[in-house]
């Protein structure tokens, strides 16, 4: 179906002007003001510049493929038209509310329009942006029409190399500071490719080409690469696996060494966070039980071992944390069979709101007075011992000494090691159950709980079982999280962290275990390492649901059988087959 000219233009100008009310949006949340503090590429151009940037070349993009026509040869005259007038509308958009700015006070409306946000988006004043937003917003629709334009094989190595350029952007002062502590050559190497707020020019050209150059490699000689992986003799493969485990354990054990206890602790939140999601995943990822109620089960491992090894007023006993764990573990175990027992026949919406409501019973009474004298109340416990690695005999001791002395996991660098091998130690656990008879059981009764009853799978134990191991999860998250910060209030577990493990799942992949790290570092560890914009982070929380939902439904790092589902796929098969295999 041919496209009218009118329709044409009136096409691009809607999506320019959408673009530019997101662009205006931004700045009157004050995100481009806040970002602008931070170089993509140094002394040239702003996080808050990119972010305006983008909204002018998505517009292009998208006015350039509504311009297409799918069953025609693509009309390059049309789609540049297309492209143009929707960056030029967003620049002139952004204009007129630069003119509004200065004709009506917006701050007794939005308190983020301060005058250094105008001051900023005038270039420090004068009459150049006049020109310049349109300029610039006419050079984005024709550069985001140029990429549309581009054959599949250069368009996505080109798109590739950009987002992982911004993404090195981002954390260049991560890797500065990895690599600032090296050697000599490896210092100057640092200070060539990354600057102090940003990437250097120089830097950001050597990735954006490495990283095509790369991307083009492996697009044309990937299936030979694999082929030639495969006639590899099995022996030969097994030693590059163990080679290449080999070296990720290097890194992971000489991380904290060369990164400092910032980093450090970004990665044990990370870890916490993975070890909830993997918990919450065998509920909700292999069983189907969405549990909002999550985190008091996390609060339960916290303040079990907070009771049992605190040398303040409310510790019970002063045992070592090593055996602390397992009696939190347990008693977290427990109350996952507590909660279960209620909600066993609660199905869909109505299980979320029952386990919401556990889980903000649980928050309120280990902070309420009623409960003062048992857990501290408002003021939580504290004096929390720290783990430590002494003698045998110390170990069996029933009262430990407030002095450690062996080793001891006192600061963020030596809890790293501990939350990192807790969460190797349970994604290898649920690993192990995604493949056993329970696991292939939790599969069933997620497609369809009375189908898996016909076939002769027992719902009661198998539901139970799964909010048993799946709080036994969070309640060794608790435990870490408990030493981490020497001490627990009940204000730290609040709804949002059950949220927060419920995006990252979503995100990652759901009953995807690849994917709850993946989703963990994507929704936690990347907001933790940007704190100067992490005030915006419900809203990246949003637009990252949104963007998933639309583009990868199925998560960063699908599992199999969601692939196969959004595939159109018939599940029918899969069911009958995981359903029998549970039976036998």
């Amino acid at each position: 179906m041919m496209i009218k000219k009118e329709n044409l233009i009136w096409i691009a100008i809607k999506t320019g002007l959408l673009s530019g009310v997101i662009a205006i949006f931004l700045c009157l949340i004050g995100m481009i003001e806040v970002f602008s503090k931070r170089d993509v590429i140094e002394h040239i151009i702003t996080l808050g510049d990119f972010i305006l940037l983008v909204s002018a070349v998505s517009a292009g993009i998208i006015a350039a493929r509504a311009a297409s026509n799918p069953d025609q040869e693509k009309q390059p005259l049309k789609n540049y038209l297309a492209g143009a007038l929707a960056g030029l509308t967003t620049g002139i958009l952004i204009i007129a509310f630069i003119g509004l700015s200065q004709t009506i006070n917006l701050r007794s409306v939005f308190l983020s329009a301060s005058p250094s946000l105008f001051k900023l988006l005038t270039f420090k004043g004068g009459t150049s942006w006049i020109w310049i937003y349109p300029s610039i917003g006419l050079a984005s629709g024709l550069l985001g029409t140029t990429l549309f334009l581009l054959p599949e094989k250069f368009r996505q190595p080109i798109t590739r190399a950009i987002f992982i350029t911004f993404l090195m952007a981002l954390f260049s002062g991560l890797f500065r500071v990895i690599m600032i502590n090296r050697a000599g050559s490896i210092a100057k190497l640092a200070k060539y490719l990354f600057g102090q707020t940003g990437l250097t020019l120089s830097g950001a050209t050597i990735f954006f080409v490495a990283i095509i150059a790369i991307s083009m490699f492996w697009t044309a000689r990937s299936k030979n690469l694999q082929e030639g992986f495969s006639r590899i003799p099995k022996a030969g493969q097994t030693s590059l696996r163990v080679a290449l485990y080999v070296l990720l354990a290097y890194v992971v054990i000489m991380l904290p060494q060369v990164s400092g206890p910032f980093i450090a602790q970004v990665v044990v939140i990370v870890s916490l966070y993975a070890l909830m999601g993997l918990g919450l995943n065998i509920t909700l990822g292999f069983a189907g039980l969405l549990d909002l109620g999550f985190v008091a089960f996390f609060a339960v491992g916290a303040y079990t071992v907070g009771l049992l090894t605190s040398y303040g007023i409310f510790g019970l006993q002063h045992i070592p944390f090593w055996v602390a764990v397992p009696i939190a573990v347990l008693v977290a175990m427990m109350f996952g069979a507590f909660l279960g027992l209620p909600v066993l026949g609660v199905r869909g919406d109505y299980l979320a709101i029952a386990t919401l409501g556990f889980g903000e019973i649980v928050r309120l009474l280990a902070g309420s007075d009623f409960l003062a004298p048992f857990f501290g109340g408002p003021q939580g416990i504290i004096g929390i011992q720290k783990p430590c690695l002494g003698t045998l005999g110390e170990f069996l001791k029933v009262d430990v000494p407030r002095i450690c002395n062996g080793i001891e996991f006192g600061g963020p660098k030596e809890i790293y090691y501990l939350a990192v091998a807790s969460a190797i130690l349970v994604a290898f656990i649920a690993l192990r159950l995604q493949k056993s008879r329970l696991g292939r059981a939790w599969m069933a009764i997620r497609e369809d709980e009375d189908v898996a009853e016909a076939l002769g799978i027992n719902l009661i134990q198998t539901k139970l079982l799964a909010y048993m191991l799946g709080a036994a999860f969070a309640g060794l998250g608790g435990a870490i999280f408990t030493v981490l910060v020497g001490s627990i209030f009940a204000t730290s577990m609040q709804l949002i962290v059950s949220i927060n493990v419920v995006a990252l799942i979503i995100v990652g992949g759901m009953g995807s275990i690849p994917g709850v790290i993946v989703g963990a570092i994507a929704l936690i560890g990347m907001p933790e390492l940007l704190r100067e914009v992490s005030e915006y982070r419900f809203l990246f929380y949003g637009a990252a649901l949104i963007m998933m939902m639309l583009a990868k439904p199925e998560g960063l790092w699908p599992s199999q059988a969601t692939l196969r589902e959004l595939h159109h796929e018939d599940p029918g098969e899969d069911l009958d087959v995981a359903s029998s295999q549970a039976k036998a």
